[in-house]
């Protein structure tokens, strides 16, 4: 089961988690090298797997770029369009315009491995962003997504402890959908296929590409099949939340029935402050990026990859230690809408609109 699966998983994230974390957040780490070289001059090649995604052009790139820049490194990048093929050549395409460091959304984890390893033997370090390579040369980078799936389970067990569920998750290929999953294990939710005395499992599956309008099929799917009955929906991210309202919505049930999700994406954050959504696990993309960027300058740098500021070994799924940082989400609820205005992240037309004032917090 995925508890079982896990359970050596959680407790390095854990440790992690406590090597890279305060009770204000987490810090990116310094752009100082161990013993390392300048960054100038050198190229670091991005490899997204889908450009598209609103998220990676608003706050996780400028924030590369903009710690690339600081370190006097350039910035050349590619899209895969979520296709693992094109990935590949893609990683290609970023070595011959020689690019001295690697960074890689990775599309398929398990997929873009081959990629990977040529790179790093050619000498050039790589760094998994935000979702899991199983390299353990390969440098990680994310936010902590096993207490993101947690936080997801535990606001919504908060609202409602019982009745039926269901789980929309999100990639199969993508190692993140199972590490959110365990999350919800530890806060107390059934494993996959389980159920308890309060707590039934009437739906789980996973999501091709993240996809909304997939989430929309599926949560139509899961009312049809128990006949509008589902308690309680725990939604990977806010992409496929908004998919799984729209299907509510339809039956008069958005709002009814709490619904999870990820990332502070705009849309989602108003439908927190509209009640429609429970809660959104902010994960500050500014914050990724930059420690990505600093990351990178470092190896440039000449910094190995145990030897970077910050670093701590993370036991994956596969039996690797690999070198990574794991950052501090945060749950946005309607009692706390007001980190994510403070931080500027969203402004507040944009998060009550629609919203009677006063209503919330922030509103």
């Amino acid at each position: 089961m995925a508890n079982r699966r896990f359970a050596a998983l959680i407790g390095a994230a854990a440790v992690v988690f406590a090597a890279c974390s305060s009770s204000g957040g987490t810090a990116a780490p310094s752009t100082a090298s161990s013993g390392g070289g300048s960054a100038a001059g050198c190229t670091v090649g991005v490899s997204w797997n889908n450009y598209q995604e609103e998220r990676w052009a608003k706050w996780d790139e400028p924030a590369i770029k903009a710690a690339l820049d600081a370190a006097g490194a350039k910035y050349i990048s590619n899209d895969a369009k979520s296709s693992a093929e094109t990935q590949a050549t893609n990683v290609e395409n970023l070595i011959s315009q020689g690019a001295k460091v690697i960074i890689v959304l990775a599309q398929d984890g398990t997929a873009i491995k081959p990629s990977v390893a040529a790179a790093i033997a050619q000498g050039i370090p790589v760094i998994a962003y935000d979702r899991l390579i199983e390299d353990p040369k390969a440098f990680y980078i994310t936010f902590d997504n096993v207490l993101v799936g947690q936080m997801q389970a535990e606001a919504l067990l908060k609202v409602k402890d019982s009745g039926n569920f269901v789980v929309i998750k999100g990639n199969k290929a993508d190692a993140n959908a199972d590490f959110l999953r365990a999350g919800m294990v530890k806060a107390g939710l059934p494993d996959v296929g389980q159920s308890t005395d309060k707590l039934k499992n009437v739906g789980e599956t996973y999501t091709d590409n993240w996809d909304p309008k997939n989430a929309q099929t599926e949560m139509e799917q899961f009312l049809t099949a128990n006949n509008n009955k589902i308690d309680i929906a725990f939604v990977e991210n806010d992409g496929m939340a908004g998919g799984a309202i729209a299907a509510l919505q339809a039956q008069g049930l958005a709002g009814k029935v709490p619904v999870s999700g990820q990332d502070g994406d705009a849309a989602a954050l108003n439908r927190v402050a509209l009640g429609t959504q429970t809660v959104d696990v902010w994960k500050d993309a500014r914050l990724l990026g930059k420690t990505a960027g600093d990351v990178a300058a470092q190896l440039c740098g000449g910094t190995t990859i145990d030897k970077v500021s910050g670093a701590a070994v993370f036991k994956t799924p596969g039996g690797n230690d690999v070198n990574s940082i794991l950052l501090k989400p945060n749950p946005i609820t309607k009692d706390n809408l007001n980190d994510v205005l403070s931080a500027g992240w969203i402004d507040k037309a944009t998060l009550c609109q629609g919203v009677t004032a006063g209503s919330v917090n922030g509103c």
